[in-house]
């Protein structure tokens, strides 16, 4: 049995490698890696202690980079906003007036993208409501031209949106369920309005679809509201959901709200919009309202929250009853001459008639086993597949090796299928060579499912050269099944994404080495 660190899964964060502003190299003949940057746009509140923003740097490809280099010119922010980074640890200088730059002098590995060079934008005291300017921030190394992106600083006024208390529910699977929506300002000021942005496990599901909410699919990714929100007073809204039929049971699910400005807001769904992530459609029926609201209109200015670590609220729910999943074996039946090479596509299924979703700890649902058959050797390997040497792993896809463990996804939906597709080279005939794939394997890891409710289907056999067999190359999948994608991993993981935005930066997950213990 195995050990592997937590993964955790950010997916939103995980696309910033596809932000728009890009490098190449000096010597394009090098190579064709590109380099990118990007900066969140940002609302400052006017005279508080201002936020830090980290910038992000991304690559292509897996690059190692000497000399590089994060400038931020704030020129254009002189007399409203100071940029520093003494405070954050940073080794950073000033070659001129309002020009920050920080310099890394040992080689830098970037497999996708990370964060760089955290640094606080303060507004000055003789800042006013309103004044805004743009930050240019540049990314270079050795070999590469610059790249630069610029961001918009505003000045606002400050508010303290609180978020309600956490709640404790209950439901049976297809019951619906009533989640209390609650917001207070506990700042001095008026809040013009406010957003409150959902990250709800996938068997939340929306049971209404108002006009100021938007959707993915059935799920609720975050609604606005234009009420005046009075200076210590709370608001609320009875906001009714669905816990899908398919939800596993018994188990516990987790939704989030975050409440931030629309001025904040503003910032979230430009960095969206450079990632290429849509926030869903807004519905078709009526209009969502809070409460014990002062429903006078007048024109909005910018607005910062102060305290942003009061902004999240939390609901549990026990699902309740019993709603198992059966996850099949998916083998293949192949055939080949002598130093042929086939194909073999081997996986699983869930049968249901409950999804498996792992999404919160970002854990594989189940782990797979892969023996490969006699006579012939995997010299193509998929890369969530690695080669199991004792009681370590190996790289994921090398080949060559007699047995793999197997990677899953996150979430397994009813009906869907994950597939693996191994390379097989057949260095002797051998009648009825007989390999196997094994779904739900015992692993010393994160995640992992062992409770199925049919595991005499958890084995499959991978045959080549049946003796009397079809030998047709078949995989054994039915391939009316739909393939396990990645659709819903932009509810799941726009959330994450929100949180390093408004907390502590950005966090990615990268690819590495795995070693395992027995």
């Amino acid at each position: 049995m195995f050990k592997h660190p937590t993964r955790r899964w950010l997916a939103g964060i995980g696309l910033a490698g596809a932000l728009v502003a890009t490098a190449t190299p000096a010597a394009a003949a090098e190579t064709d890696i590109t380099l990118g940057v990007y900066f969140d746009n940002v609302t400052l509140a006017a005279g508080s202690a201002g936020k830090d923003r980290s910038s992000t740097i991304s690559a292509s490809a897996p690059v190692t980079l000497q000399d590089l280099t994060v400038q931020y010119d704030f020129s254009d922010l002189a007399g409203k906003v100071d940029v520093s980074s003494a405070s954050l640890g940073n080794d950073c200088t000033t070659p001129e007036p309002h020009v920050l730059r920080c310099v890394e002098p040992l080689a830098q590995h970037i497999e996708d993208s990370r964060g760089a060079y955290r640094v606080l934008l303060v507004p000055i005291a003789a800042a006013a409501n309103g004044d805004e300017g743009m930050l240019k921030v540049s990314f270079s190394a050795k070999g590469f031209s610059p790249v630069t992106h610029e961001a918009t600083v505003r000045v606002g006024t400050g508010v303290d949106l609180v978020a309600g208390a956490e709640h404790e529910l209950s439901a049976a699977p297809g019951e619906t369920f009533t989640e209390p929506l609650t917001v207070s300002n506990m700042g001095e000021v008026t809040a013009d309005g406010a957003v409150a942005f959902f990250d709800h496990d996938y068997g939340i599901r929306a049971d209404q679809r108002f006009s100021n909410c938007n959707y993915d699919g059935d799920h609720l990714v975050f609604c606005r509201f234009d009420e005046k929100l009075t200076s210590g007073a709370s608001y609320s809204a009875p906001l009714t959901h669905t816990l899908g039929a398919d939800t596993y049971a018994p188990s516990s699910l987790h939704g989030n709200v975050y409440w931030q400005t629309p001025a904040e807001f503003e910032a979230y769904e430009a960095r969206l919009h450079h990632l290429g992530i849509s926030l869903g459609e807004p519905g078709t029926g009526g209009k969502l309202t809070l409460t014990e609201q002062n429903r006078t209109q007048s024109a909005r200015e910018p607005q910062a929250d102060t305290d942003p670590s009061n902004n999240w609220s939390y609901i549990s729910i026990s699902a309740t009853g019993e709603n198992g999943t059966d996850l099949e074996a998916i083998g293949a039946e192949l055939s080949g001459e002598k130093d042929a090479e086939i194909h073999a596509t081997i996986g699983f299924r869930n049968n249901g008639p409950a999804t498996l979703n792992y999404s919160r700890p970002g854990s594989s649902v189940t782990y797979l086993e892969v023996d490969i058959p006699q006579g012939t050797t995997a010299v193509g390997v998929p890369d969530n597949c690695a080669p199991i040497q004792g009681d370590q792993l190996g790289d994921r896809g090398e080949p060559g090796a007699a047995k793999y463990h197997c990677y899953a996804p996150i979430i397994s939906k009813v009906g869907e299928q994950e597939t693996y597709d191994f390379t097989l080279r057949i260095d002797e005939v051998i009648a009825d060579a007989a390999g196997a794939v094994r779904v739900n394997v015992p692993c010393q890891c994160d995640g992992g499912f062992y409770d199925d409710i049919k595991p005499a289907n958890d084995e499959a056999a991978i045959l080549v050269n049946a003796s009397g067999g079809s030998g047709g190359g078949g995989d054994g999948a039915d391939p009316s099944l739909p393939i396990t994608g990645d659709s819903t991993l932009r509810v799941v993981g726009l959330g994450g994404l929100l949180l390093a935005i408004g907390a502590a930066g950005f966090v990615v997950a990268r690819r590495r080495r795995n070693s395992f213990v027995a």
